[in-house]
């Protein structure tokens, strides 16, 4: 009987990856508030009530492309925050931005545009995870020895800073391409290096 159950859920995750995958590729090309049900069950080649026991709508499979997306990079930023050096930090956040977009375009794409976007929970979503980076890179610097006397405010406010110099960089890497990577990365590295200079001097 376990067997038979385990084979049912390993179904289940399979057809709900199928639907996360599907609409990732239609959103290429729109936005989600202009993405049909039916278009991504006609996609993957199930019923259209079959999406439902995945989950509750559109707004809800956004939600979970979010996830998929950001959930599982805060262990990665964190570590590419941890060294004291700021050559170190730098080369290995401009790396860790160029490998997502090389890897998973299409995800950056999506959290780019929907960040934005028309539709309230993803967008939600969205900014809850870039939070929570700001949270985990503010703790990072408030350890480093470069930050005694710092406010805590102003700890939250350069977190803040790189979090969304990340989503820059991010989207110049989308629009650039591969063959304007080396470009990107060197501008990226520039920036970081003048927000790190400004970080020494800040309470002078």
């Amino acid at each position: 009987m376990s067997h038979t159950v385990g084979i049912r859920q390993a179904q289940k995750q399979k057809t709900r990856q199928a639907l996360l995958d599907a609409a990732l590729r239609l959103l290429e090309e729109q936005s989600l508030s202009s993405l049909g049900l039916r278009e991504v069950t006609r996609a993957v080649g199930v019923a259209p009530t079959a999406f439902y026991r995945h989950f509750r709508d559109m707004a809800d499979l956004g939600v979970a492309l979010v996830e998929e997306t950001l959930g599982n990079l805060h262990a990665t930023i964190g570590e590419a925050l941890t060294d004291s050096a700021d050559s170190v930090r730098i080369d290995r956040t401009v790396a860790l931005i160029a490998d997502l977009v090389r890897t998973s375009p299409a995800h950056v794409r999506f959290v780019a545009r929907e960040r934005h976007g028309g539709v309230a929970p993803v967008r939600e979503a969205i900014a809850e995870q870039l939070r929570r980076f700001a949270d985990e890179a503010a703790a990072v610097f408030a350890r480093d020895p470069g930050s005694k006397g710092w406010r805590e405010d102003d700890l939250h406010m350069l977190a803040g800073m790189c979090v969304d110099h990340m989503l820059m960089t991010a989207s110049s890497f989308l629009e650039a391409g591969p063959e304007g990577e080396a470009r990107v990365t060197s501008t990226a590295r520039r920036q970081l290096r003048l927000i790190a200079l400004g970080r020494r001097h800040w309470l002078d």
